[in-house]
């Protein structure tokens, strides 16, 4: 007989016992906000997100954190664990969970410090007067009775999980820097009484928690912690810190699991860093907990691939691989790396679109899956076979475009994709030559693989022309064309200005869009200014690219702050630390009023004062972009006719690949 093939990754498939319960491998989707929640409890909506997961393979699932005390709100809604309405909820996730062989555990938390009093309208609660980098507010000083307050919280969570049908607990706040970090930490917790000073007085509080949540558990649930491996601050618990308090809390014999990350809120890019950062970057220190405890261990870190979790679970790093952004990019990850089917996995590519979304209080959402969050309207199982084949053709080769294409072909209608370039990908491409957005090209690769899978008939370097799409009969046309960078230096300051002339000079060959700046192949020469009318990432990305093309990089805007959107993704810092390691200069608050040859001529919109850069190479305009809709306007009329016709993405309105790729998905089903 022949011999069976052997597992390419055999670590990650097997299953491992997690106390009273077995995984069946060792992957494991970790807790994060989801914005499902209606009324501070959890929703049919999560049903169907977690289901589709553990549908396709992943072991356990920590649901979303919830808060155990109406003090830990940072926006309205947020799910209250200690609520009673929870119960049904669990026990409908639940269900449908363990449908699919997966476990489901509960995450209690509270912020502390992290938070404010704006959605709660009560103190935000701390061991000690320290207010957080982040919200900087003055924390009340918590009492025993305070104490008191949230180890019921705690507690009353335990008990609606065991009456909800989970399969446990995970007991959190001990990392990111949230309530029970604050306690254990001495940089937090300056208290003088039973619950500050020494370990054992600082750990207290947390296992008392434990015990209650242990009590209420009962030895048929599983009970984990939550804990960091590393704070990554002066001052905060370090690896040999954390293993030391690890190994205290399995001593105990309470606890079934440790689960590990990184960072508090003075450093939230260990937390959920974006790209660029070192895949698997947290399993150093979380190699140190797993070597001091003797209960399996939860590690996570940008791991994106099979093969990265399968080296750290092979290496002893950790006993299971959590997730969350890979899983929210695609939910079939498990089931595609059981079926060897790696390259087909649609890769978290660390954009944090995901946290974008949730800042700007929406449900959770991927750059470039259209179905997070709308799991029920979008997720697998929804997409339908077409009633009737259609000759469709698909107009532009980005994101929104190969989107449109892909989900057309699937649905069985015959698709011909045309792109005027000599390449797929659209902006996607010219993001990814900045070295910090190189991880983006996951996207575009992503999709020409499924485009060419599904076989959509791709003419690269063709314009699609209202005369030719008629001629060759397409039933259906989508238009994809996107948008060209617009040159004509006026900002949102100048609303009145935009129909009028351009601000002198913006013509010269000199001045370039941030779209054809990204398209140059031509050294920028020794000065570059770069000038943001949009505070979004197009000039910061230009700016990266210009730089390590040699030149010398100056950041101008009318703004009061260099690129303000980018909290959202929650990397400001980040990228503006690259910057300025870059040798980058920044000025803020200045009006582009012309540009003379190598001269550009700025004002202060607070005093007027003109303010002067010459020996300017190359002027850069990240002002926004234009709408290339012609072809849609030129097919419009033939709507009467029967064409079945369609506008998305930046020839819609130019945004972002999220929105091309959500509009893509929703026009294709409608064909």
């Amino acid at each position: 007989m022949p011999e069976a093939p052997v597992p390419r990754y055999p670590t990650l498939f097997s299953p491992i016992r997690l106390g009273p319960k077995t995984a069946r491998n060792r992957s494991w989707m970790s807790a994060h906000a989801t914005l499902l929640v209606k009324d501070h409890v959890f929703t049919d909506e999560h049903v169907a997100y977690y289901a589709e997961r553990a549908k396709h393979g992943v072991a356990v699932i920590t649901m979303e954190c919830m808060a155990v005390h109406e003090t830990s709100l940072p926006y309205r809604g947020k799910a209250l664990s200690f609520d009673p309405r929870m119960v049904p909820q669990y026990a409908k996730i639940a269900e449908a969970v363990h449908a699919h062989g997966a476990l489901l555990l509960a995450q209690p938390w509270h912020r502390g410090r992290e938070t404010n009093s704006v959605a709660s309208g009560a103190p935000v609660w701390a061991p000690s007067a320290v207010p957080c980098a982040v919200y900087r507010e003055m924390p009340h000083v918590m009492t025993v009775a305070d104490i008191d307050a949230i180890r019921e919280g705690y507690r009353l969570t335990a008990r609606h999980a065991r009456s909800g049908g989970l399969d446990g607990v995970e007991v959190h706040s001990m990392a990111h820097g949230y309530l029970l970090n604050q306690f254990l930490s001495p940089a937090t917790n300056h208290r003088n009484d039973a619950f500050g000073g020494n370990l054992e007085n600082r750990l207290r509080l947390v296992m008392e928690i434990i015990q209650a949540t242990r009590e209420e558990c009962g030895p048929d649930m599983v009970v984990g912690v939550r804990i960091n491996s590393d704070d990554g601050h002066e001052g905060g618990l370090r690896p040999d810190d954390w293993a030391e308090i690890a190994a205290g809390m399995t001593a105990s014999g309470l606890i079934d699991y440790v689960s590990c990350s990184h960072g508090t809120y003075l450093n939230r890019m260990l937390i959920y860093p974006t790209s660029p950062e070192s895949h698997g970057y947290q399993m150093a220190a979380t190699r140190k907990v797993k070597q001091a405890v003797d209960r399996p261990v939860v590690g996570v870190g940008r791991i994106v691939s099979p093969s990265e979790a399968e080296k750290h679970l092979a290496a002893g790093d950790c006993d299971f691989v959590a997730m969350a952004r890979a899983l929210i990019a695609d939910p079939e990850w498990v089931a595609k790396a059981a079926r060897h089917e790696g390259e087909e996995i649609r890769p978290c590519v660390g954009a944090n679109w995901c946290m974008t979304s949730i800042f700007a209080q929406a449900p959770i959402a991927c750059i470039h899956n259209p179905a997070a969050g709308n799991e029920k309207q979008l997720g697998s199982g929804t997409l339908k076979s077409a009633a009737r084949k259609k000759k469709v053709a698909v107009v532009g080769g980005g994101p929104g475009g190969l989107r449109a294409a892909l989900t057309a072909a699937q649905r069985g209608h015959a698709v011909t994709l045309f792109e005027r370039g000599h390449e797929l990908g659209g902006q996607i491409r010219l993001w990814s030559r900045a070295p910090s957005r190189s991880e983006l090209l996951g996207i575009a690769d992503w999709l020409e693989r499924q485009v060419v899978k599904a076989k959509v008939d791709i003419r690269l370097q063709t314009i699609a022309t209202e005369e030719m799409l008629v001629a060759d009969g397409y039933e259906a046309i989508v238009v994809a064309t996107g948008s060209r960078g617009l040159r004509h230096g006026w900002t949102p300051l100048r609303p009145e200005k935009w129909k009028g002339a351009a601000v002198p000079g913006t013509d010269q060959p000199n001045v370039l869009s941030y779209m054809e700046a990204l398209q140059e192949r031509t050294a920028p020469g020794r000065r570059a200014l770069v000038y943001d009318g949009l505070g979004g990432r197009q000039a910061v990305v230009a700016a990266e690219y210009l730089a390590t093309q040699g030149a010398e990089v100056e950041f101008v805007t009318w703004l009061g702050q260099t690129a303000p959107d980018l909290a959202g993704s929650r990397d400001w810092g980040k990228t503006y630390g690259m910057l300025k390691r870059m040798g980058m200069r920044f000025a803020c608050d200045l009006e582009l009023v012309a540009i003379e040859g190598t001269t550009v001529r700025l004002r202060d919109i607070y005093t007027s004062a003109e303010v002067v850069r010459e020996g300017i190479d190359t002027v850069v305009l990240a002002l926004g972009a234009e709408a290339q809709d012609s072809l849609f306007h030129a097919l419009a009329p033939r709507r009467t006719q029967g064409l079945d016709l369609h506008l998305i993405g930046d020839a819609l309105a130019p945004r972002r690949a999220d929105a091309a790729i959500r509009e893509a998905e929703i026009a294709a089903r409608r064909i």
